[in-house]
């Protein structure tokens, strides 16, 4: 990949950075009892629980709650909060140093489709690395919850180019879904799709 005059990397989490584990997180919102989990894990759906909670439309709590009425029964935050983060499984330390290393030559930023939940758990487990914290790989971190907008939509890019006082063309987007690629580049944003869990470091060798 041709990285000439990229200055700037927006940078995806899920699948990106970090390693995700779907069936893992079916499997443990099955055993409190949640029967159809497809339906609170359904990206698509504008109205769902999850979009919502990506959206920062609803709480931590009111994303809680709506997990127990589809489940039916009283279940414990706590239980809830395990299941829902066992989705998230690591970010291998060789990506943590990639991010290190990134920031000596480029603008770094993070812009994830995230919610409360998750983001905090993986500051807290996943980032942590020998005297790292999250603050330091990147410049600025976008968040679907915080921002209330989420990929592919164009107005999250526009807004965090305008942020970030960047240009389109020296910026690279990373991320592991197609149609948040095809957002990004239709606005003059250079574009890498990342297969889940791949080692994309590849895309810098020799700049």
């Amino acid at each position: 990949m041709k990285s000439k005059g990229i200055k700037n990397l927006l940078i995806d989490l899920g699948g990106v950075l970090i390693n995700l584990d779907r069936q893992r997180c079916v499997e443990n919102f099955q055993k409190l009892g949640l029967q159809n989990v497809e339906e609170l894990l359904d990206i698509q759906r504008q109205d769902g629980l999850l979009m919502q909670q990506e959206k920062g439309l609803i709480t931590p709590a009111e994303f809680r709650d709506g997990v127990r009425d589809m489940i039916g029964k009283a279940v414990s935050d706590k239980q809830i909060d395990a299941a829902w983060n066992s989705f998230l499984v690591d970010i291998p330390t060789y990506k943590l140093d990639l991010l290190l290393k990134l920031r000596e030559k480029y603008v770094v930023y993070l812009l994830s489709n995230t919610n409360e939940i998750h983001w905090k758990w993986a500051c807290k487990h996943l980032f942590p690395y020998r005297t790292f914290k999250v603050e330091d790989y990147f410049e600025k971190t976008y968040l679907s919850y915080e921002m209330k907008m989420a990929k592919p939509e164009p107005e999250i890019f526009k807004t965090i180019i305008e942020d970030a006082g960047i240009e389109p063309e020296e910026t690279l987007f990373i991320d592991d879904a197609e149609i948040n690629c095809k957002a990004a580049h239709e606005l003059g944003i250079a574009t890498y799709t990342a297969k889940p869990g791949e080692d994309w470091s590849h895309i810098f060798n020799n700049k």
